[in-house]
């Protein structure tokens, strides 16, 4: 991970220097890789770190996790887009729960750009990662949106901020302090210094430190699965998640679900700007 995120940085240095290229063909190819699975202690750690049972943890790994591994592929896969990289942010993602992915065994990642939508003022670039190993192929897939802003202006009516219902049902509130972006940072390899420095953070526009989008996904993930299905992550087909606001660190927010069914929240309060919004199925 530390090895691509420097590749990354240096590659979106050189693109001040040197004219933008062409748009690559969508679907792009494979990037693949053997990667040998997280340890028990620090997925153990993960699981801690996000509120949830490490004893839970039996024989799988925690889909949620799934940036621990595949973040570099996907890296490889955005290498050579003509936009400026360095203000990339994660835009959401969508997780496909195909198999229960086993502990123990060498993980088989690959990673393709799938699609760039491309507006005045803003690329949204769609990358896949796939996960499986030799006894459960293809067991996770993970779509991500990256989106990038292109500093040309586009008309149109200003965008109402997205609001948790005021009848949604708090599932779990989350005491984040200062420190949750270095740890998410050390447990996924994502050592971004807008997450966990906040000097550089406020320097690239934030109020401070911010937790990283993943983290905010990974903790609705878990009090999802706790509070509503046992624990059991499996019982999930799928779960999309848009991230539509910062979360500045330290912070108290609560995961929300309803008042429609598959509606999933994170935000301050009800009536309070979300910090997510998702929808989430259930295995039938």
């Amino acid at each position: 991970m530390l090895k691509s995120l420097g590749k990354t940085a240096v590659q979106a240095l050189l693109q001040r220097f040197r004219p933008a290229g062409d748009r690559p063909p969508c679907p792009g190819r494979w990037f693949e890789a053997d990667v040998l699975p997280p340890s028990t202690a620090l997925v153990h750690d993960f699981v801690r770190e996000l509120g949830g049972d490490p004893s839970k943890v039996r024989g799988w790994l925690p889909p949620h996790l799934f940036p621990q591994w595949g973040l570099p592929l996907a890296a490889q896969a955005l290498a050579g887009v003509p936009y400026p990289m360095l203000r990339v942010m994660n835009a959401g993602c969508l997780l496909q729960l195909h198999a229960p992915l086993p502990a123990g065994e060498t993980l088989h990642v690959r990673a393709r750009l799938e699609s760039i939508d491309e507006s005045d003022s803003r690329a949204v670039l769609s990358t896949r990662i796939m996960t499986g190993t030799r006894s459960a192929p293809d067991a996770l897939e993970a779509t991500l949106q990256a989106f990038v802003p292109l500093g040309r202006k586009e008309r149109g009516a200003r965008k109402e901020p997205l609001l948790v219902p005021a009848e949604a049902e708090e599932l779990e509130r989350m005491v984040l302090d200062a420190r949750a972006g270095l740890r998410f940072a050390t447990l996924t390899g994502d050592f971004n210094p807008i997450h966990w420095i906040p000097p550089y953070a406020r320097a690239a526009g934030f109020r401070g430190a911010i937790l990283h989008g993943f983290g905010t996904f990974a903790r609705a993930f878990e009090a999802l699965t706790q509070q509503r299905l046992g624990g059991d992550p499996h019982a999930l087909r799928q779960i999309e998640a848009r991230f539509t606001r910062p979360l500045v660190l330290p912070g108290r927010v609560g995961v929300y679900v309803g008042p429609a069914p598959g509606r999933l929240w994170v935000g301050d309060a009800p009536g309070a700007e979300a910090y997510l919004t998702g929808t989430y199925e259930t295995v039938a």
